[in-house]
Parts: C-alpha cells; sequence; structure tokens
C-alpha cells in the first residue's frame, strides 16, 4: 500500500447483505418474489404504477429497520481518518454507510430515502410511503417516484465518479457481483489507468480476474482488516 494516496472505494449488495439487507437478484432472477421488469423499470412505472410504488414503499420501510454492520463502520472510520481524496461510490440504495458516519458517498444508482419530482425535478428526503401520490414538498404537485436508477436509466454522477477515479492511486471493490454494468467497467477502467486495483467480497465476482488483487469472505471480516491495514501503513 506504500505510495497511496487517493483511494476510489465501489461498494455493493455485498457489503449491507450482513444486515439484513437482500442482495438485489435470486439465483431465480427474482428480487423479493418480483421479476426486475415488473418493478425496477421506467416502463414498468409507466404500465402498474401502483405495484412500483408499494415495492417500494415497503423496502423504504424495511431498510429503516436495518443497522450498519461492521463493514460500514470500518469503511466510515476510513473515511474519517484517511487525508488523501476518498470516495465511496456505492451501488446501494440504503442509508447504512451514513448511518454509520461515512461522508464521502456517493449514490449512483439513488437512494430509498429520497424522492424525485418528476414535474418540477426536485429531489427531496422521504421516509414514508408513496402509494398516496402525496405531493412534492417543492411544488406541491402529485408526481412523486422512487429517486431509484432503473434499468434502462443513466446511473447519476458518472462524471464525478470518472473525475475520482482519474486521480485515484488505488481502486476498490466491495461486495459486488461484477455483473452491473456501468459499475462493473470500473476496474476495467481503473487497470488502463495503471491504478492499483484490489476486490474484497464473499466469494471471486465475475470480475474477479481484472483486479491486481482479491480477498474473500464475509464483508464484516475482510474489510475491517483491510482497512486497518491501510490506516497502520
Amino acid at each position: 500500500m506504500a505510495g497511496i494516496r487517493n483511494i476510489v472505494i465501489l461498494t455493493g449488495a455485498g457489503v449491507s447483505a450482513e444486515s439484513g439487507i437482500d442482495t438485489f437478484r435470486s439465483e431465480g432472477g427474482l428480487w423479493e418474489q418480483h421479476r426486475v421488469e415488473d418493478v425496477a423499470t421506467p416502463e414498468a412505472f409507466a404500465r402498474d404504477p401502483d405495484l412500483v410504488l408499494r415495492f417500494y414503499d415497503m423496502r423504504r420501510a424495511a431498510i429503516q429497520t436495518k443497522q450498519p454492520n461492521a463493514a460500514h463502520l470500518a469503511l466510515a472510520k476510513l473515511d474519517r481518518e484517511w487525508k488523501g481524496d476518498l470516495l465511496i461510490v456505492t451501488q446501494n440504495v440504503d442509508d447504512l454507510h451514513e448511518r454509520a458516519g461515512a461522508k464521502r458517498v456517493l449514490h449512483m444508482h439513488g437512494e430509498h430515502l429520497s424522492v424525485w419530482c418528476t414535474a418540477c425535478d426536485a429531489r427531496s428526503r422521504w421516509t414514508g410511503p408513496l402509494i398516496d401520490r402525496p405531493a412534492c414538498p417543492e411544488c406541491g404537485k402529485t408526481a412523486l417516484r422512487p429517486d431509484i436508477v432503473w434499468f434502462g436509466e443513466t446511473p447519476y454522477e458518472m462524471d464525478a465518479i470518472y473525475a475520482a477515479l482519474e486521480q485515484a492511486d488505488l481502486f476498490v471493490s466491495i461486495g459486488t457481483s461484477g455483473a452491473v454494468y456501468p459499475a462493473a467497467g470500473l476496474v476495467r477502467e481503473a487497470r488502463q489507468a495503471g491504478i492499483a486495483t484490489l476486490e474484497l467480497n464473499l466469494e471471486p465476482s465475475q470480475g474477479t480476474r481484472w483486479f491486481d488483487e482479491a480477498r474473500h469472505g464475509p464483508a464484516t471480516e475482510v474489510v475491517p482488516a483491510w482497512v486497518e491495514e491501510v490506516l497502520l501503513r
């Protein structure tokens, strides 16, 4: 780890799994008994908005009952103590990084505790249901939708992510499947730029071969161990 000053970290569902938040898709291609095509696309929302809103209302309520685990807490400690640049790019739509205390976090796929008004383009913090079509806190219109990047939509802040990666000395992927793009392509961007790369994951991902080093095991074990190693270097 000598010479490492700036770090970009990508986190995925594996970071939150040990907090009781289900990973995105099961082996059967279902997400909590729903086809992704029925709840996570703009077309699904246009076709059956009640189904989509109920689904996200349940998810929004559920994540508020979960707690950060040792992996979230370790990354928050790194955020507090690391003197160089650090960006935690998360694919997760929960708020467990923030509740653990991390500040330098970017949600590329949106957030459950946020709503987007398609009438005025405002985004507002939101903890309650949407099924009853509440009014936008900013403009008063009933045009709120989950502030989630669905399939077919462009992830948030990609320019900022690529800019941070250009300045990084180390790219770390934690708890990701290596299957969802463009996040899965960040390791190749890092390698092409000559940046050191490390995977921390429960098991080898679809992109493990692209990393300089891979360490496998539960996030609550491998992430705190790595953070302590980095901070003690």
